[in-house]
């Protein structure tokens, strides 16, 4: 918490002493106190302190001058003591406008402001937080210009969330065909053209592309305009058209959208050897009629493992090497086992403690070399290797650095999703800390809302609800605090676990394996987090991120009636464990005496 402070002194300086000086709200002892702890000097603590604390000073000494004066009771409801106490009560409202006129001022000298605007708000990127915020600002009657070089829809549309999820559903159906008499079927191993399978994916996209089409958004009211677009200032975007030529357009605000891409390891060989991403793989595999036969997957997160197990149960020989103790790291410890061994039973070879550190081609062949756990070198031949060790944000060609921007690893926001210029704001995995599409929806929000309204109310971005799902198979949810996240952070809790192989839907559909697991406050039922490894996990931890953001307990969802045989029992039931735990054994004992009672 102190660090805060520290923090402040550092980045604003004067000024950040100034402004808890201004809203006389912050107790002003506790700012004595808390400035003796930074680095500032006594001499500036002095003359700012002085000069902060003066127009409040001059107001509540007016009250205060207005109430001596009072000779009667009539004398309370005169104009100079009423008008004295508004000014009392509006006056943290004054100062916390005349701090961001000032902050302003200093943030945006040297910069020529437009006359007027040609636009109201300009996205970049038409990706979720791009479309996201372009429809915002369409629905509230705002003009609105939306900006994208390449594919309208963006990673998710294209390279990520769909088409990795179509490959998946056609992996575990092909799986489930090769092992029927799980089902009680012959089993057999279906013919397998692999066009086919990429052209379904394609398919899919191409039905859901309209959605995010530059028809629909002209429809609703959003200007769109191909190209490359670049800040020149922080109210000006110039377009490097894609149709030639370029353009100029004003807005009073512009959001960056930019996405992300796929992080490439600094690994001697690589583009000797050629590589792939989770974004070029669809058109690079398109016209294969096998999968690869040898394949490495680069990288143990929830990408690597998901594209890993699809490519298995599609035939492809698969090697998954990652680097850290073991994959899927920022689970607990038995969900990354688990996924471990749902991907060896499906034939990967996973290999974790495992450094690549280069690759070659000899005899005509492929190989990547690696560091195993062992600390001993060995050789994998390969045809197809597919990088998949996380994602960066696209941070250059956008202008951000000419204008003083910090663009470290991620676009720097406030809590507001401003950058240090109020008018442009940051969105989706450009601006972090989470790389999911939901995410990004959820930040679009927050960034239209705030730039195009920002001056009269702002909203702070709330990631106190953030749910995540892996789709291996079975899947990997979870919401909120993690067992060994909690541990490290030293949040006291319990654990509630239902396991899913009890479960009487799971076992008709033969997926009867995996668990939940709850974490609550110890001796209540409010929900700080819950991880469930399972069939269609994704979908049952929907009930607690209702449940966590509303502040609704595990109580609420025992007397909630669930369907029967539904997967979703299983949320019922792990509830029904935290109530077990919680009974009240004292009570019992008079219990069975009452019940002997009444028998008598």
């Amino acid at each position: 918490r102190l660090q805060t402070v520290n923090d402040g002194v550092e980045r604003d300086g004067m000024f950040y002493l100034f402004s808890l000086r201004l809203v006389p709200v912050f107790p002003f002892f506790l700012i004595n106190m808390l400035m003796g702890l930074t680095p500032i000097k006594t001499r500036q603590f002095y003359w700012v302190s002085q000069l902060g604390m003066l127009p409040g000073t001059v107001v509540f000494v007016n009250a205060g001058s207005q109430l001596s004066e009072l000779t009667s009771l009539s004398g309370i409801l005169s104009p100079t003591l009423l008008a004295s106490f508004v000014l009392l009560g509006i006056f943290p409202f004054i100062a916390k406008w005349l701090l961001a006129l000032i902050k302003a001022r200093r943030v945006y000298a040297g910069w020529q402001r437009p006359a007027k605007f040609d636009r109201n708000l300009i996205v970049i990127g038409a990706g979720a937080a791009g479309l996201v915020s372009a429809y915002i600002g369409a629905a509230v009657k705002a003009k609105v210009t939306l900006i994208e070089a390449h594919k309208m829809g963006g990673d998710c549309l294209n390279y990520g969330c769909v088409p990795s999820k179509a490959l998946i559903k056609t992996a575990k159906v092909h799986n489930q065909q090769r092992h029927g008499d799980v089902y009680g079927l012959e089993p057999h191993a279906p013919a397998l053209d692999f066009r086919k399978v990429m052209a379904r994916i394609k398919a899919i996209i191409a039905q859901i592309e309209p959605h995010d089409s530059i028809a629909r958004y002209t429809d609703l009211g959003v200007e769109v305009i191909a190209g490359y677009a670049k800040l020149v200032d922080p109210w000006t975007v110039e377009i490097a058209l894609n149709n030639g030529g370029t353009q100029r357009l004003s807005a009073r605000s512009v959001i960056i959208a930019a996405g992300a891409q796929p992080a490439i390891p600094p690994l001697p060989g690589l583009d000797e050897v050629g590589y792939l991403t989770s974004d070029t793989l669809w058109d690079a595999l398109a016209n294969q009629v096998e999968p690869p036969k040898r394949l490495v997957v680069l990288g143990g997160g929830p990408i690597g493992c998901e594209l890993a197990q699809a490519f298995a149960r599609l035939g492809s020989g698969v090697t998954q090497v990652e680097m850290l103790p073991r994959v899927m790291i920022r689970e607990d410890d038995e969900v990354s086992v688990a996924v471990t061994a749902s991907l060896t039973a499906d034939g990967v070879a996973v290999l974790t403690n495992t450094k690549a550190l280069r690759c070659e081609q000899a005899d005509g062949q492929k190989q990547l070399i690696i560091r195993n756990a062992l600390g001993d070198e060995e050789t994998i031949v390969f045809d197809t290797l597919i990088c998949a060790v996380g994602r960066s944000a696209r941070l250059t060609g956008y202008g951000l650095e000419a204008l003083g921007i910090d663009t470290e690893r991620t676009v720097k926001t406030n809590d507001y999703l401003e950058t240090i210029f109020p008018n442009i704001l940051a969105a989706g995995d450009v601006a972090g800390p989470y790389q999911f599409t939901h995410v990004a929806a959820h930040q679009a929000w927050y960034a239209a809302v705030n730039g195009l309204f920002g001056s009269f109310k702002k909203f702070k971005a709330d990631y106190s609800v953030i749910p995540w799902v892996t789709y291996v198979d079975p899947e990997v949810a979870r919401v909120g605090l993690s067992e060994a996240e909690a541990k490290e952070q030293g949040i006291p809790y319990e654990v509630s676990r239902y396991g899913i192989d009890d479960l009487d839907r799971a076992i008709c559909d033969s997926q009867a394996e995996g668990f939940i697991k709850v974490l609550t406050v110890p001796g209540k039922d409010r929900i700080l987090g819950v991880t469930i490894m399972g069939a269609q996990a994704g979908e049952l931890l929907a009930e607690y991120v209702l449940a966590m953001k509303h502040g609704l307990g595990l109580k609420k969802i025992l007397g909630t009636i669930h369907s029967y045989p539904s997967m979703a029992e299983a949320n019922k039931y792990v509830a029904g464990e935290w109530g077990k735990s919680h009974a009240p054994e004292w009570a019992y004992k008079y219990l069975v005496a009452f019940h002997r009672w009444r028998r008598s």
